[in-house]
């Protein structure tokens, strides 16, 4: 049974370093310092939703159908996910206009949806 790695350590939640990788069919075994990718430090559900996501090729209204989920939800988890591999999410007042017409032209976002995302910047 494989086990998903793990890149905190459980003793002072520092980043762990990977310093082993071994060869499952002939056992070869390697030894270094590597580094994990950003994506290895999500969860297990965050690891779906950026799957779905990228399925989706971006659009956050087939996400919603996909998952049954919400357009505030979508981007909450967005936010949360931004934030989690260490990037600073976008303030919403940071919000391109061009940007808000786009997803409205491209049907990601409902006409109520462009107004609101106008309105808080």
């Amino acid at each position: 049974m494989a086990y998903k790695v793990i890149t905190n350590c459980p003793v002072c939640s520092k980043t762990l370093k990977i310093t082993r990788l071994k060869c499952s069919h002939c056992h070869t075994t390697i030894e270094n310092e590597f580094e994990l990718s950003k994506l290895a430090s999500l969860s297990k559900d965050q690891l779906h939703f950026v799957e779905v996501f990228l399925t989706c090729r971006g659009n956050i209204k087939e996400v919603e159908k996909e998952l049954g989920i919400s357009y505030p939800t979508v981007r909450g988890k967005l936010t949360d996910i931004i934030s989690s591999l260490g990037y600073e999410p976008k303030k919403k007042n940071e919000i391109d206009e061009k940007k808000v017409v786009t997803m409205l032209e491209n049907g990601e976002i409902t006409a109520e949806e462009a107004i609101k995302l106008l309105k808080e910047e």
